[in-house]
């Protein structure tokens, strides 16, 4: 059935060679596509393969049978506090954890037949060269600053509790499982000291008190006319999902940009991570931090890509001829509706940007939506483990 569907007449007439790689061509509808990249602290359960993988998998499959230029690329999010904490959890270092998990990942997809064009991951050299360059631009064009604030502190540990060491009650919810980067019940972003009642996440009894750090922070309140009209224009020629930024009367329904979007912070106090570039004098105090995941997360996309390919330029720097296809859970539509957006007009450069972003709504299991973090869901290797087949293999050759 494959060969026959590459035989129809209009259809997928050109097949790439194997290990030939997929560049996009002049004068072509080229498609870039990405799956939302999963947290590499624990195995891929069903809610990462339907609230992303599996779609983005199907559009890939029927973009080739056009006979576009496609290429789909995911990984796995290695950096930031939620594979540092598992990996005290599982007393190994956060670079074994994730190599552990990013094998079980490859397997996994595998075996659900998700035809990635490349599957990579975010703890490698280009993806540090990449996140860096492009925070050093933000500088360059004045959308850095650097600011003093409270912070989460742990006297017991003696150190600073970014993200997830530190948990406590939502302020906006009051869920009391919410962490100090974000509150699963009502899927809003939050800042580790907003938490009520914090608590350290290696001893729930230890001392957590709030004490002042300095941290660059990207201007996004600077930004925000520039990303509004993109989201207006991109979310109109794009067909965005309806859960996005915009409601069908074509009206704002973020809250952050109906309030206002503020300077977001992009470094941390942490060791797992990329770490932040300074210069010699080191003027703004940053050495020894790293990058903010949810500022680097995105970048990986651009990362995997060069990692794919050393000509990664002419698929994220041709917006003329290449169309972005973004899929993912609706709790990640702000990172890449109006954050990624702002860092790439903010860095200055002709970046291929959103085009279309597919959104799906939160599987829920046992009471709860699946999680990673939780251990809540049906997992990759436990359906596997159930021999049940994912689908003929026919129907899903392409």
């Amino acid at each position: 059935m494959a060969q026959k569907i590459r035989e129809a007449e209009g259809l997928l007439r050109s097949v790439p060679n194997h290990g030939e790689q997929i560049l996009p061509r002049d004068g072509e509808k080229n498609v870039l596509i990405t799956s939302a990249l999963p947290y590499c602290n624990n195995v891929p359960h069903l809610g990462n393969i339907i609230g992303s993988t599996l779609s983005a998998d199907v559009f890939a499959r029927y973009n080739r049978t056009r006979n576009r230029r496609t290429l789909y690329i995911c990984g796995t999010d290695e950096y930031g506090t939620a594979s540092e904490t598992q990996a005290i959890k599982e007393k190994i270092t956060p670079r074994q954890l994730c190599n552990k998990y990013h094998s079980l990942h490859v397997e996994t997809y595998k075996w659900f037949d998700i035809g990635f064009d490349y599957f990579g991951r975010t703890s490698t050299p280009l993806h540090t060269e990449i996140s860096q360059e492009i925070y050093r631009n933000l500088g360059k064009n004045g959308y850095l600053e650097r600011q003093t604030k409270e912070q989460t502190y742990c006297e017991d540990c003696s150190k600073f509790l970014a993200d997830r060491f530190v948990e406590g009650t939502c302020p906006h919810c009051g869920a009391d499982d919410a962490r100090g980067d974000q509150c699963d019940s009502c899927s809003r972003t939050l800042d580790a000291i907003d938490l009520i009642n914090p608590r350290c996440l290696i001893d729930k009894h230890h001392k957590v008190v709030t004490k002042e750090s300095a941290h660059m922070y990207f201007r996004l309140d600077e930004i925000q006319p520039r990303t509004e009209e993109f989201v207006r224009r991109s979310w109109k020629e794009g067909h965005w999902s309806p859960n996005s930024v915009i409601n069908a009367e074509g009206e704002l329904i973020d809250a952050r940009l109906k309030q206002g979007l503020r300077p977001s912070p992009v470094t941390r106090d942490l060791t797992w991570g990329v770490p932040v570039p300074v210069d010699e004098d080191d003027k703004d105090g940053m050495r020894g931090k790293v990058l903010y995941v949810w500022f680097e997360a995105c970048i990986g996309y651009v990362s995997i890509t060069a990692n794919y390919s050393t000509e990664w330029k002419r698929w994220w720097f041709d917006h003329k001829n290449v169309k972005l296809y973004q899929f993912m859970g609706k709790d990640n539509v702000y990172f890449h509706t109006i954050f990624f957006p702002s860092v790439q007009i903010g860095d200055g450069r002709p970046w291929t940007m959103l085009h279309h972003i597919n959104t799906t709504e939160f599987l829920n299991y046992e009471g709860g939506k699946f999680s990673k973090s939780k251990n809540r869901g049906v997992f990759g290797p436990a359906a596997r483990e159930t021999e049940v087949p994912v689908l003929p293999r026919t129907t899903m050759s392409c």
